[in-house]
């Protein structure tokens, strides 16, 4: 499954709509202005909310969590002592697996994968406009609203830290 990502088309609260390859939106990123942890919904086209995403208040280094349902889905976290600065590291809910993101996260080039096999690859490589990028789900089974929550909190938490 490829998606097409128009990454802050208002820059107001940091929504922007997940295209499918034929121009259908299937997703909305809602970020949420005016609240005091960063947060973010991820919507359908019809508006309901698949899930929830925030940063981890109190933690040690910056960690976004995500929810569906109002449970625990899975932590996002930046990989300690990684010698690659892009390296995160996705720690599902059952606390044993876990998703390995790596490369130019700011550059929107960067893989997610799983025990070493791809799940998903994020580039701009197919796609010549400014803040537009593409999500390719390699695995039929893979989540994709998981996975674009998982690249929405991985640019998010490299952002802060290119701000600090």
């Amino acid at each position: 499954m490829r998606l097409l990502v128009r990454d802050r088309i208002l820059g107001i609260g940091d929504d922007y709509w997940i295209e499918d390859d034929r121009g259908n939106k299937v997703f909305l990123v809602d970020g949420k202005a005016m609240r005091l942890r960063d947060t973010f919904e991820l919507k359908d086209a019809e508006g309901r909310v698949l899930i929830d995403i925030h940063k981890k208040m109190l933690a040690l280094r910056d960690t976004m969590v995500i929810e569906r349902g109002g449970e625990p889905l899975a932590t996002v976290r930046r990989k300690r002592l990684s010698l690659l600065r892009n390296h995160y590291r996705v720690t599902l809910a059952d606390g044993s697996t876990e998703l390995d993101v790596s490369g130019r996260i700011l550059d929107r080039e960067f893989a997610v994968e799983y025990d070493g096999e791809l799940l998903a690859v994020i580039s701009r490589r197919w796609h010549t406009l400014r803040d537009t990028y593409g999500v390719d789900v390699v695995r039929d089974d893979a989540d994709p609203a998981l996975l674009i929550a998982v690249a929405v909190c991985v640019i998010h938490l490299a952002e802060k830290e290119r701000e600090d």
